[in-house]
């Protein structure tokens, strides 16, 4: 059976594929509660060590991804979501440009947000289905009070290879020995402008030199690469583009430029948008011997590094050069709702699914379904600037 109709039928029905790939040895766990049914029925049958052992076998295949990857988690067009994004929580202590619509958003009740446990059980139920990544976002994710706890349960999530975060520094400085005994992998920090003045007027707030602090303890700590994310936008810091490649000369930072987005109440326009191309130019006219790096398969950013430097810089090109045929990033809002697609208006509440009592071999046929319908590839910029969608803040940025 070819794989796409094989990833039809287990959408369909996955307790009778399952049924099939078990009478012919191949025996994928789809959930928790799957896996303690089947030990059960394994030990009180009686079988012998070496139906055990044949067991353990099958399951080191599977660490080692010589099985399939879950069909749940796996779109119509084959592309294998292994990265989940989590937004913490909708409020923010800057109010950035690009993020924020300036009159601020209307913030969803705190009995309609995610509990720590809920967001606990969507994380496990989606790493036992193949996600290995996990990044939490927000708003700002380092204002919710029990972030610690969650990182540290996240981490004892079995096949989960990262935890990552992604903010704007102003508390990082101060959290970051507890976050990273917590067992944090991998930070980025948002930046704008190197320039004090020019930050608080992005970001609408005072802070520039918490981030910068934060930075540097990030780099003291040991976090290799700390990444630096800077939406560049015209008018306003694209004359910073070589002072923040200059940053990586002596530290391992990965300076990573994005092309400006457009969201509901940020006033894109494509004449405030920088391409990469012309970003690109800019920097090999003062650094012309820039080389490329070789990046992974799911990369979104395209990244180079200036010889000698101990930092390498990236461009994340989501408006001139999409990477949407790559694309293996799921994201859960803070309120519950499952989006495939930044850009998409498209969204099914798993929090409303969870509250219903609903069993994990239902909510991954939601989720399964919610997968199965995302698109080829966003609706490009110029679309996207008329379709209604959240304000990158009740996203997760």
């Amino acid at each position: 059976m070819a794989a796409g109709s094989f990833r039809c039928c287990m959408m369909r029905n996955s307790r009778k594929v399952f049924a099939r790939c078990f009478s012919s040895g191949v025996r994928r766990m789809f959930s928790s509660a799957t896996h303690q049914k089947n030990e059960i029925e394994l030990r009180d049958s009686g079988l012998n060590a070496a139906i055990f052992q044949r067991r353990s076998r099958l399951e080191r295949l599977k660490e080692e991804n010589a099985l399939p990857f879950s069909a749940f988690l796996t779109d119509s067009f084959g592309r294998r979501h292994n990265y989940l994004r989590i937004s913490l929580t909708e409020k923010c202590n800057l109010r950035c440009q690009y993020c924020m619509p300036e009159e601020g958003v209307k913030l969803t009740p705190r009995g309609q947000l995610l509990s720590t446990s809920e967001v606990l059980t969507l994380a496990r139920l989606f790493v036992q289905e193949g996600v290995d990544k996990i990044r939490l976002t927000g708003g700002e994710p380092l204002i919710r009070p029990d972030v610690l706890d969650i990182i540290a349960e996240l981490k004892k999530l079995e096949g989960l290879k990262t935890v990552a975060v992604t903010t704007n520094g102003i508390n990082l400085a101060r959290l970051l020995p507890k976050l990273r005994e917590a067992g944090l992998d991998l930070i980025n920090i948002s930046l704008d402008s190197l320039v004090p003045a020019k930050f608080e007027f992005i970001v609408r707030r005072k802070g520039f030199h918490k981030v910068m602090e934060s930075i540097d303890k990030a780099v003291e700590l040991g976090y290799n690469p700390v990444k630096i994310n800077c939406v560049v936008m015209r008018g306003l810091n694209e004359d910073e583009l070589l002072d923040f490649v200059q940053l990586t000369e002596k530290k391992p930072l990965e300076v990573r430029f994005i092309e400006y987005m457009p969201f509901d109440g940020n006033k894109w326009n494509f004449k405030k948008m920088v391409s990469y191309q012309e970003m690109l130019d800019q920097i090999r006219q003062h650094w012309p011997n820039l080389e490329r790096l070789q990046s992974g398969p799911a990369d979104t950013a395209k990244t180079f590094q200036v010889p000698g430097f101990k930092g390498q810089l990236g461009f994340i090109t989501s408006m001139s050069d999409h990477f949407c045929g790559s694309c293996n990033r799921l994201r859960i809002t803070a309120d519950g709702n499952l989006k495939v697609c930044l850009f998409g208006n498209s969204e099914v509440s798993l929090r409303d699914v969870l509250r219903s009592g609903a069993s994990d071999d239902e909510l991954l046929q939601i989720i399964g379904a919610a997968v199965g319908r995302k698109k080829k590839q966003h609706a490009g910029m110029f679309n996207i600037s008329q379709m209604k969608n959240r304000p990158m803040i009740l996203i997760g940025g």
